[in-house]
């Protein structure tokens, strides 16, 4: 990176990128065994942020490296470079600490205390008092709880809570107070009285009291998740990015200013205080809690980083480099934003009970099983960074069609079908795919992908089996629905299976089969997403 810093010529530049590029590979993997290893998840959650910062930037290095390279004199140029190389030696410096387990700056960076881990706190000192502990007296329950109001001043003091949010917190928050007084009261009455019916009082205070500081979470779960999906419903529509490039390219400084003040706007309203640290608050888990962290510092960057581009491309409209370059910014924000989409289907998961983190995908075939014997075999090999780069917005839509397969399955009532049973494993091993594209997982190499995406085709094919199945309990008109829907699923499979097993010689052809057989995954999944629901409402019928 330092040679990559100071390179003063296109020539140069090249070959210390291919240099860099492969050890970034390298380094991916080594890095992502890493995280696997770790037991600690507060650990592994920083590791994994680290290594996102790491992926995504390194696309990024190279455009704003080469817009400097092509214009040095233009400052935007350099800033835009320079914030890249700053981000990455931050994330590189955080998995040393990790490796090394060090304790500098950012393993002692105590991070805010949230508002869940504070009800948590409060609800356990509350259901001590069954057990007549003096360790926590209830007088400092109202301490703790007024300490906790103060933190949902994040909430109500944000100008983007409605008057009926904000009404709805302080409300709540009342009448947890009240439920504490009554709580407080009963307990030293109980306890001066040793009364059967001082006892039956505490446990009704105690039952209302957990009951309230409950409503509280609820009521501000509610809140936080609710402003981040009007949020990104907004911002899905990337309305600034697309007016960013377009003055960009046609050299109006004017309109560059005036659209970046918008998008600035909409970075602030992503970051503190109004959307990543309200979910920060209600995220339920350390590793939630760091991967909204993440998201904050993430939008509070790459929306400089995007003025800067768009500055360079309105001073050289002409320039080829510079307007990549600015593509790869947006593309970068708009990857953030799907992030924050999982995010938030992973912090309901946590509030509803659900197990927060992904299952583990144990689908990979036996080695040789699925091996052609008249083929020779062929040699596993792992992406490069080039190739990862161009893979990864692939892998990204693989990663949300998988999660969105996830939420359409447990909708189910009757979770053993075949059917569920069967999509539930297409995005196990969809998602295996995408953390290949990601250097992570349990797919190391090319033979690894090829072999996992001939299961799926398998699976697929079991699936049809199972539809066609289905169709016959329906009426005639349903029935052609889902049956047209199957056979253009047995044929993507059948593709999936073809592509999987046709053998491929040589780094193009490879990475073309890899990328292949992700396209051809990404259409299975998104057949059987919008296919789902339909049966589970047929089925309801049924």
């Amino acid at each position: 990176m330092d040679h990559l810093e100071r390179v003063s010529t296109f020539q140069e530049f090249v070959q210390i990128f291919s240099q860099f590029g492969n050890e970034m590979v390298e380094f991916a993997h080594l890095t992502g065994d890493r995280q696997n290893d770790l037991k600690d998840e507060k650990k592994k959650a920083r590791m994994a942020a680290a290594r996102a910062v790491l992926e995504k930037c390194t696309m990024m290095l190279l455009t704003a490296s080469k817009t400097c390279l092509r214009h040095p004199d233009c400052e935007s140029a350099r800033i835009n470079k320079d914030a890249v190389f700053h981000r990455m030696r931050c994330a590189l410096e955080q998995v040393i600490e990790i490796v090394t387990e060090s304790r500098s700056c950012g393993e002692n960076k105590i991070l805010p205390a949230s508002i869940h881990d504070g009800i948590k706190d409060f609800k356990s000192g509350v259901e001590r008092l069954r057990e007549h502990s003096h360790a926590l007296s209830p007088q400092n329950l109202s301490g703790q709880l007024e300490a906790l109001v103060e933190r949902t001043e994040d909430f109500t003091d944000s100008a983007y809570t409605s008057h009926e949010q904000r009404q709805g917190i302080l409300g709540v928050c009342q009448l947890v107070r009240q439920d504490t007084e009554q709580l407080v009261h009963a307990w030293a009455e109980a306890q001066s009285a040793h009364a059967k019916e001082g006892a039956e009082q505490v446990e009704v205070a105690i039952l209302k009291t957990c009951q309230s500081i409950s409503e509280l979470r609820r009521e501000l779960h509610k809140v936080a998740v609710g402003r981040a999906s009007d949020l990104l419903k907004v911002h899905g529509e990337q309305l600034p990015l697309r007016a960013l490039k377009a003055a960009g390219a046609e050299g109006n400084l004017e309109l560059v200013a005036e659209f970046s003040r918008t998008l600035t706007e909409q970075k602030e309203q992503l970051v503190e205080p109004q959307t990543c640290r309200l979910l920060y608050h209600v995220s339920g888990s350390e590793p939630l809690e760091i991967t909204c962290i993440h998201a904050e510092e993430t939008f509070h960057v790459i929306g400089p980083q995007i003025i800067s581009a768009v500055q360079t491309l309105a001073l050289h409209p002409s320039s080829k480099i510079a307007k990549e370059n600015l593509d790869v910014f947006c593309e970068a924000w708009e990857s953030q934003l799907c992030d924050m989409a999982l995010l938030l289907r992973e912090i309901n998961d946590v509030f509803e009970g659900k197990r927060g983190d992904k299952r583990p995908y144990l689908s990979l075939p036996r080695p040789g099983k699925h091996a052609l014997s008249n083929v020779k075999p062929a040699k596993a090999v792992k992406l490069d960074a080039e190739e990862q780069t161009s893979i990864a917005k692939l892998g990204l839509e693989l990663r949300l069609l998988s999660s969105d397969l996830d939420a359409e399955v447990e909708k189910w009532e009757e979770q053993e079908q075949e059917l569920v049973r069967q999509s539930q494993s297409l995005a196990s091993m969809a998602y295996n795919m995408h953390l290949f594209t990601r250097g992570e997982g349990l797919l190391k190499t090319t033979l690894d992908l090829f072999h996992q995406a001939e299961v799926l085709s398998e699976e697929g094919l079991q699936l049809c089996s199972s539809l066609r199945a289905f169709s016959t309990q329906l009426v005639d008109e349903d029935k052609s629905s889902v049956v047209t829907e199957m056979e253009k699923l047995a044929v993507l499979c059948q593709q999936l299976q073809m592509g999987a097993r046709t053998p491929a010689q040589g780094k193009t052809a490879t990475f073309q089969k890899v990328d292949l057989c992700i396209q051809t995954t990404r259409n299975i999944l998104a057949v059987v997403v919008s296919l789902l629901p339909f049966c589970n409402k047929l089925n309801r019928k049924v």
